[in-house]
This record gives C-alpha cells, structure tokens and sequence, in this order.
C-alpha cells in the first residue's frame, strides 16, 4: 500500500526551513504539499522539488480534499510542518499501520510516555472532554482524538465525506467514523513540541461548538 505523506500549508515559511530537511523522502512514496496562498511557502517548496499543490478552496478540509483527491498513495499521513509534528514519528506511523493491518494509527499526545507542549488549558481540557465523549458515544477506546499527525487510509476519507460540520475538523470525524464502523484503529506515543513558526489557524470556540455539534448529529444519525 502506498503512502502519501500530505502537508497542508498556509504561511509555514519558516517552519518548512526548519521541519522538511529532517523528512526523509524514502520513508513515503510521495510528499505532496498543499499550498494555501501565503508567505513564500509554495516557491520554497518547488525549488526543494516537492511536488506542490495551489489550493483553490478554503480551510483545512478543503486542503485535504484536493490533497487526496489528487494523492497516489492508498493511505495517508496528514503532518504539520509548524514544529508540532514530530519527523521521526513518520516512519513509525507507517510501520505500524504495515505490520498491524490498521486501518488509521494516531500519534496520541497523551499516551504514556508522550506529552504535548503546544497544550494550553483550553485546548487540553477540549481533548480531553471529546475524546471521553466520543468514546462513550462511539463505544471506542481513543486517548487523542483531534492529533493532525495520523495515517489513514483514504477510504476512511471518502467514508467520511458527509462530516456533519465542517468547521469541526478532519480528525474527530474520523475517530467517529472508524468507530462507527469497527474499523482496526491504533497508536502510538507522540510528542507534540511547542510550534516554532507561524500562528494557530483554529479558533478553540469554533471549533469546540463544530466538534460537539458533529458528535451530536453522528449519535443520533443512522448512518
């Protein structure tokens, strides 16, 4: 099964010099990047030779339906090139997603062993509290259920493509759907260190109310 490693971009100038050259390009069969419109962000990838996406849409979701619409892998790996995601874990993430047949394997910031230090109060009590509601409602066993960092295979995606609220992200969609679905999930400890460029893109009210709005709707739906 191949692997496209897909970085969303908006503004990441300055994390992108730091986070790509420690991206082994053999540890994927492609690293695509989807470029929002910023700060040199897409110029600084062509002359690396990535291949580069112009994102016609708006939003991460939108991001991420380009990237795997237009994607050669069979799964993918969804990473932030702000310094919140950790290159090493890549390979990592690709092994055990191999080896275990896993349909998704999640970097959890809260397992054992990991921490994150991008967390403010706000933000871990947020994790916290969807991530127990999600597995009370879904009758799942998560411990991070909103981490970016994540391999998955891109049928999840497609599985998933009439999320309720699209401001609730990606991540939680796909902890409710897989759930949902009996579908073969792991993880693995993962750091999350504090970013080192660019500004936070999620508003956490926002956000929050899609997440629990989403929750709600995929509780009482019949799909």
């Amino acid at each position: 099964m191949k692997v496209t490693l897909l970085i969303p971009t908006m503004n990441e100038l300055g994390g992108m010099k730091v986070i790509m050259p420690q991206i082994q390009r053999n540890w994927v069969h492609e690293i695509l990047i989807v470029d929002g419109g910023s700060d040199g962000t897409f110029e600084y990838a062509v002359e690396q030779g990535y291949r580069v996406l112009k994102q016609k849409s708006k939003g991460l979701v939108g991001a991420y339906r380009e990237g795997v619409a237009a994607a050669i892998g069979d799964a993918i790996l969804t990473f932030s090139p702000d310094g919140n995601s950790v290159p090493a874990l890549i390979p990592l993430l690709v092994t055990k997603f191999h080896e275990g047949g896993y349909d998704m394997v999640i970097a959890s910031r809260y397992l054992p062993g990991a921490k994150s230090e991008d967390d403010d109060t706000v933000t871990a009590f947020g994790n916290w509290m969807f991530t127990k509601m999600i597995n009370l409602a879904f009758s799942a066993n998560y411990t991070d259920t909103l981490c970016m960092l994540r391999i998955w295979k891109k049928d999840l995606f497609y599985k998933s493509e009439n999320m309720r609220v699209e401001r609730a992200g990606l991540e939680p969609v796909f902890c409710i759907k897989a759930a949902k679905l009996k579908l073969k999930v792991g993880e693995v400890p993962g750091d999350e260190p504090a970013r080192i460029a660019g500004v936070q893109k999620m508003s956490p009210l926002l956000n929050g109310t899609g997440i629990l709005l989403t929750i709600l709707l995929e509780y009482f739906s019949a799909d």
